[in-house]
């Protein structure tokens, strides 16, 4: 049998590539659970724990608010997300809404690119032109690959619609 291993909060930090000021404050508001205490008082911190930081970042790069990211901190990293399929619905939910944006944002570069190919950085009102290549480059918006590590990652989630075990 595995002996389960303890964190410090030093070694949860460096860990998860989050501070230990900012770890603290993630159990004060909590968004995390109050850490265990050695009898010194020290926090430690179990794998399931460092999993559960680890997942914050992930979420925070997407845009998603602490707020929101409640309920999926909550849920244990060996929980079966057809549990809760209100969690997946939100997740759902806020990657259509990253999505959305980055076609909005594609189609801003695909503007400046094109801007930047015709080395003129004002709109010219002389002629339909520019509009016409803009038009045509809007239209041309594809999504941008996914990368293999994000393949791994997502790729369980967006076959069957559940959360990776990962990010339980």
């Amino acid at each position: 049998m595995k002996e389960e291993r303890f964190y410090t909060i030093k070694q949860t930090a460096e860990l998860t590539g989050i501070t230990e000021d900012t770890i603290r404050y993630y159990e004060k508001i909590a968004l995390l659970p109050r850490a265990e205490r050695k009898d010194n008082g020290h926090r430690i911190y179990r794998e399931e724990d460092i999993h559960t930081i680890r997942l914050i970042p992930c979420l925070k790069k997407t845009g998603m608010p602490l707020e929101q990211m409640r309920p999926f901190l909550a849920i244990s990293a060996d929980t079966d997300p057809a549990e809760y399929p209100e969690l997946v619905e939100l997740l759902r939910s806020h990657r259509d809404n990253m999505v959305s944006q980055i076609n909005s944002l594609q189609q801003v570069v695909d503007f400046i690119d094109m801007k930047l190919e015709e080395g003129r950085y004002r709109r010219d009102c002389s002629g339909e032109t520019q509009d016409d290549l803009l038009e045509q480059k809007v239209r041309q918006v594809r999504p941008k690959p996914i990368s293999p590590v994000e393949m791994i990652y997502f790729s369980e989630s967006a076959k069957t619609g559940k959360l990776p075990s990962s990010a339980k």
